[in-house]
């Protein structure tokens, strides 16, 4: 498939996408050279960058089966990314087949495909949107037509929020989302952390991203715990991303989980 063929019009590559970079670690072909040269420039500081987004996207599929034995059987899933292999509403609807989903995402090449995966699901749909607008994801016409807040619904925030550098409104966005969701509902969050990476190795993902359309910032544990504020953890509460409920001994990085850089959680809305 040419690179041309997929490209929504308008769509600018005068700098990386981190939604194309994450596909490219995945390997995915929805990517431009533009991100393929960053992702290399990562790989060079972090040669474990493909098995930490494919542990995140492992996580996101064991989090969403959780909470479907939980109940849950409607999810918001922000951030959402370029489509792959075991999307939310792929392991949501295999265990509950009347789940719905909602994605969110605002980079165009990953709302494109969404919505050609989507064209014949009647129960997922996707918007393009900013995390940083929570109020018009909430008030978006699809989300509104899919999602019963009556009801308990599972928040899906997967590798999103060190994308929002500036403490305060990180966890204004996060609380805006949970504000409306009714008790019983969920959220499910990782976030890259720098506690146990070398600093150095801190400063050049952070400088590398600075050139993307989204700088990062990796946080502390006590700084990730705070995006779960009046919920109640379940077990085993904040931890890096292959000790959350691993499937098998065969778990991504489960034998070394520090090199995942990222913690995960899942909180429960009283």
């Amino acid at each position: 498939m040419s690179d041309r063929t997929w490209l929504p019009e308008g769509v600018s590559l005068d700098k990386p996408s981190p939604a194309r970079m994450y596909d490219y670690f995945l390997g995915g072909y929805h990517n431009f050279e533009v991100d393929r040269t960053a992702a290399r420039k990562v790989l060079e500081g972090n040669p474990d960058a493909p098995l930490v987004m494919r542990a995140n996207r492992a996580f996101l599929r064991r989090a969403v089966a959780f909470l479907v034995q939980q109940g849950i059987t409607q999810f918001l899933d922000i951030g959402s990314g370029i489509p792959t292999v075991g999307n939310s509403h792929e392991v949501a609807q295999r265990a509950a087949p009347d789940s719905r989903v909602v994605y969110v995402d605002s980079d165009p090449v990953a709302v494109r495909h969404s919505e050609a995966i989507l064209r014949n699901n009647s129960r997922a749909t996707i918007i393009q949107a900013d995390a940083r607008h929570p109020d018009y994801i909430l008030a978006h016409p699809e989300t509104r037509r899919l999602l019963d807040f009556d009801r308990p619904i599972g928040l899906l925030i997967v590798s999103v929020m060190l994308f929002v550098p500036d403490d305060s409104e990180a966890y204004r966005l996060v609380s805006a989302l949970l504000e409306p969701l009714p008790s019983g509902s969920y959220l499910a969050l990782t976030h890259g952390t720098y506690e146990g990476v070398p600093a150095e190795h801190v400063r050049r993902i952070e400088e590398l991203y600075a050139r993307t359309t989204n700088p990062v910032k990796l946080r502390s544990r006590p700084a990730i715990e705070r995006f779960f504020e009046g919920l109640d953890l379940v077990e085993p509460g904040l931890v890096y991303v292959p000790l959350w409920r691993p499937e098998g001994p065969d778990e991504l990085l489960l034998a070394e989980p520090e090199r995942s850089v990222n913690l995960a959680g899942v909180g429960r809305k009283p």
